[in-house]
C-alpha cells in the first residue's frame, strides 16, 4: 500500500524548506502528526510484514507511530522520493500552484512536471517510481508493505495501474492510503485515497 506523508508545514513566501538532496524537506506540521498516529491505528491492524520511507523527514515521521506500533524499522527507498521541482523547491511549488503561475497551467494542462525549469523529466519519473516498486514487489512476495511516500509517486503509480493520463491520480490527500497489488507484470488498484481514518479530523 502506498500511503501518502501527513500535513507539512505551510511554505512561508521567502523562507524556503531545507533541502535534502536537492528536494524541499519540510517537517510535518502538528495537524501532520495527528495524522501519522491515525494512519498507524488504522493500518497497525493490517499485518503490515515491511515499513518504507522515502529520503524526505515528512515520510518517516508518518510511518514512526507505526513502525512503534508494529516493532519495525522503516527501511528507505529513495526511489520513492518525490519529483524533483527544479527551480521551484523548497515550497517555491506551493506558491506558483497557488498563484495559479502560467506555468503552473502549462503544467496541469500538459500533464508533465518538466515545464517547470530545471524538473524532472516525465520519464525519468514514471522509471524509478516503476523501478522502485517492482523492487519492493520482489523483496517482499506474498507480503503487505507500506510504503510512505509523495502525492507525485502516487500518482504516477496509479497511472501504471490503470494505463490513464500522467496527472489523473495526483490528488491524494494527506495521509491517505491507496493499495495495489503487484504480481509479476501485473499492477491491480485494490483502492485509491482511503481517508476513513481521518474522519472528523480538523
Amino acid at each position: 500500500m502506498l500511503v501518502r506523508h501527513g500535513e507539512s508545514e505551510a511554505y512561508v513566501a521567502g523562507r524556503f524548506f531545507p533541502l535534502t538532496d536537492g528536494h524541499g524537506d519540510p517537517p510535518l506540521s502538528p495537524e501532520g502528526r495527528e495524522q501519522a498516529q491515525r494512519v498507524s491505528a488504522r493500518l497497525g491492524v493490517d499485518g503490515i510484514d515491511a515499513i518504507y520511507v522515502t529520503s524526505l523527514r515528512r515520510t518517516e515521521q508518518t510511518a514512526a507511530p507505526l513502525a512503534e506500533r508494529l516493532g519495525l524499522s522503516p527501511q528507505v527507498e529513495a526511489g520513492l522520493r518525490e519529483v524533483y521541482l527544479g527551480e521551484w523547491e523548497g515550497g517555491v511549488y506551493r506558491q506558483r500552484v497557488a498563484d495559479n503561475h502560467p506555468i503552473a497551467q502549462q503544467m496541469f494542462a500538459e500533464e508533465r512536471w518538466e515545464v517547470i525549469p530545471g524538473a524532472e523529466p516525465a520519464v525519468a519519473f514514471a522509471d524509478r517510481v516503476r523501478a522502485a516498486i517492482e523492487r519492493l514487489a520482489v523483496r517482499h512476495p506474498g507480503e503487505r508493505v507500506a510504503a510512505f511516500t509523495h502525492g507525485g509517486v502516487i500518482g504516477q503509480a496509479l497511472a501504471f495501474a490503470t494505463c490513464s493520463r500522467p496527472f489523473a491520480f495526483v490528488t491524494a490527500d494527506n495521509a491517505s492510503i491507496s493499495r495495489i497489488v503487484v504480481t509479476g507484470d501485473r499492477w491491480i488498484v485494490r483502492g485509491f485515497n482511503d481517508t476513513a481514518h481521518l474522519d472528523g479530523l480538523g
